[in-house]
């Protein structure tokens, strides 16, 4: 299978964006209890292992969502590595345990690498947004909402009640802001250094 060929897996992840309940219980059922017997062995407990699987399925659904997300290698090593790699993540921040081993060690496909830095870099850069979009004044994040839920500018600036030309402005106005404070930030700079 070539590296851009997408991979029959490709389901789970058409199902988290389509809400299919039938094949998420699938993903549930077969995938859930080797991440859960993994963070069990690694200082959690099965709840923490629901809490992160949650969490790792919300990221992967707004990366299909917002990037498309095509999925070129089976659906288990991906969403095991991302869960993996998250986990230490989380070990290595609450300082429970040492951890300086790869989680990708042992893995030889550069595709399934690929996809989980890719997802990982992509969490990174919704997180630095979404604390970016928090700093925004009330107007802006009002615009910004309105104009992310795919309202037209006119729609906008009448339910606003300002005119179309201060909507358009404003909108350019905080869209210039965001981009600036994230050009500034540590983890913007870290990110493309990558």
């Amino acid at each position: 299978m070539g590296q851009n060929t997408v991979h029959d897996d490709q389901k789970y992840i058409d199902a988290l964006l389509q809400n299919d309940g039938k094949r998420i219980q699938e993903i549930y059922t077969k995938f859930a209890p080797k991440v859960i017997g993994f963070v069990k062995q690694n200082s959690g407990d099965e709840d923490a292992a629901k809490d992160l699987i949650q969490e790792v399925l919300l990221i992967i659904y707004d990366q299909a969502k917002t990037k498309d997300l095509k999925l070129t290698c089976p659906f288990d090593a991906y969403f095991f590595m991302i869960c993996k790699r998250k986990w230490f993540t989380r070990l290595k921040k609450s300082a429970k345990e040492r951890v300086t081993n790869d989680p990708l060690a042992g893995f030889d496909s550069e595709t399934l690498q690929d996809q989980v830095q890719q997802t990982e870099h992509f969490e990174t850069k919704m997180q630095l947004f979404k604390e970016l979009f928090q700093k925004l004044g009330d107007t802006c994040k009002e615009i910004l909402q309105l104009s992310f839920g795919s309202f037209s500018m006119e729609e906008i600036a009448s339910q606003l009640n300002i005119s179309y030309a201060y909507a358009r402005k404003k909108k350019s106005l905080c869209i210039g802001q965001l981009t600036k404070w994230a050009q500034e930030s540590q983890v913007y700079k870290q990110l493309k250094e990558l």
